[in-house]
């Protein structure tokens, strides 16, 4: 597999409830690119302890395969999230997924507490970005720190504090999702979309994961097993595109070959731009293969 961090694989990158012991169990054998073992939302208040320790010995077990596993913390504002990163720093996870961060200040002090408390240097930080104040600062909080990897979207907690609705299309989240996307590019970051909610709507469900695609997220965040193989396929290279990747390539380097400096695949112009993303996909292809073989 390739060693840009980018192209590791996360297509599907799936919440499971920190509470639930069997949904824990369950979730190795689901085929995920990423687990977030949640410790926010899916518990209760008075289940909160029981299921750090439940989840951080989860993720220090290294039985979930070639999955990467994170853990997502209660917010900074609560009064179990010290303890939370304490925890997480000590089961040294693939990262820890921090929510509600608003401003450079919340990314420094997640990674002044992780560096504190002995996290690995492997544990990177994903970010969730989830108000309009992010979406604004959304280039300061990705260039913040190295050990931030990765942008999830928080399209939930957005459309909240939009006022917004939750239609197809998501016409009224496009203008935040556009700036966080611009703003990972920019700093070379991974970038996540969003959870879609009705789990039993499939067509709006599979609409969706075409709309993060083309406008260029690298994969999406999911809330119930039954969404991964449909957002699997999308986010990975089809094999025509794979085809059609390799035959640009090979043409750009027989006319290098040849000292010829213009080339052309189907009747369209090939530039090295092209080049490079046939490169690309290929490369993601080569990445989805291997862990097809580690699993």
């Amino acid at each position: 597999m390739s060693t840009d961090p980018s192209l590791r694989p996360r297509r599907s990158v799936l919440y499971m409830p920190g509470a639930n012991e069997r949904a824990l169990e369950k979730a190795k054998a689901i085929p995920a690119d990423s687990l977030i073992l949640d410790l926010e939302d899916a518990v209760a208040p008075n289940a909160k302890a029981d299921a750090r320790d439940r989840v951080c010995a989860a993720a220090a077990s290294g039985d979930y395969g070639h999955r990467e596993v994170a853990i997502r913390a209660n917010s900074r504002d609560t009064e179990w999230h010290d303890d939370d990163v304490t925890a997480i720093a000590a089961a040294g996870p693939a990262a820890i997924v921090v929510p509600k961060v608003d401003e450079i200040a919340d990314v420094h002090a997640v990674e002044a507490a992780l560096e504190k408390a002995g996290a690995p240097d492997h544990t990177a930080i994903w970010a969730m970005v989830e108000t309009p104040f992010a979406m604004l600062h959304a280039e300061e909080i990705a260039a913040s720190s190295d050990r931030l990897t990765v942008l999830v979207m928080g399209t939930n907690d957005l459309a909240k504090e939009l006022r917004a609705q939750h239609v197809p299309g998501r016409q009224p989240l496009l203008t935040g999702l556009g700036l966080c996307l611009l703003a990972a590019r920019a700093t070379g970051k991974v970038i996540l979309d969003g959870v879609y909610n009705d789990i039993k709507n499939a067509d709006g469900f599979l609409a969706e994961c075409i709309q993060g695609h083309q406008m260029g997220f690298d994969g999406k965040t999911l809330i119930h097993p039954s969404q991964v193989e449909p957002c699997n396929d999308v986010f990975a290279p089809t094999s025509e595109a794979v085809a059609g990747a390799q035959e640009i390539i090979d043409a750009f380097e027989e006319a290098e070959r040849e000292g010829r400096g213009v080339v052309t695949v189907n009747g369209r112009m090939i530039e090295n731009l092209h080049v490079d993303e046939a490169r690309r996909t290929l490369a993601q292809a080569d990445a989805i293969e291997s862990l097809r073989t580690e699993t």
